[in-house]
């Protein structure tokens, strides 16, 4: 699984990047928050206060565990289909970004809105699927970029001793590893961080 031990071991500064762009699309989407119009702000808070209401009297978003999860594996699957590209390389890259830029600006709205209060919401809302969300989707944009780099080598510079067959297995695999986590997550985001946000509900009604 020389694949595997690269992605895991010898691309630390190819996780670095990934790590900063990201972090770099958060601040990016915080920033958003102040470009929005009055009216805008209100739609957003009339959406929020609507749907408070509707979790303190029990009712769950709508969300259901296919949504999620379907959610979640469409970001690891487009990376995935990218990373077999050469042409791949800068969506994969714009991707991360966006994942940043919306955790970002729902992050940065509900502190910017509710103060202290928001910092709670996106400490349950937000916070704990996210914090395994991230990891794996960092982890799937890493094993793309380095799959297809490997393929500009094996094909551009006519490198014969690199073989895709046994590289594109080994990224097949961790791939659907990657989803098999997304699948577990979206649980613990179904069922879990409802409850979590019932809880602090009160605080916003």
């Amino acid at each position: 699984m020389l694949f595997l031990k690269h992605t895991f071991r010898d691309q630390t500064p190819l996780y670095v990047f990934v790590a900063v762009l990201f972090l770099v699309g958060v601040i990016f989407g915080a920033l958003m928050v102040g470009a929005l119009t009055l009216d805008q702000q209100q739609d957003l808070a009339g959406y929020l206060d609507n749907f408070f209401v509707m979790m303190n009297q029990g009712n769950s978003s709508g969300s259901t565990y296919m949504d999620i999860a379907m959610l979640h594996l469409k970001w690891v699957g487009l990376i995935w289909v990218l990373g077999l590209s050469v042409i791949g390389l800068p969506g994969i890259l714009i991707l991360d970004f966006l994942k940043g830029v919306l955790i970002g600006f729902t992050v940065g709205y509900m502190v910017g809105q509710y103060s202290w209060k928001g910092l709670l919401l996106a400490m349950v809302s937000v916070a704990p699927h996210n914090l395994l969300v991230i990891p794996v989707i960092l982890i799937c944009s890493v094993a793309a970029i380095t799959f297809s780099l490997h393929m500009i080598k094996s094909r551009f510079f006519m490198n014969r001793s690199r073989g895709v067959k046994r590289p594109l297995t080994s990224y097949i695999g961790l791939t659907i590893a990657m989803a098999g986590l997304m699948l577990a997550i979206s649980s613990f985001e179904t069922w879990v961080t409802p409850l979590l946000m019932q809880w602090v509900a009160p605080l916003f009604v």
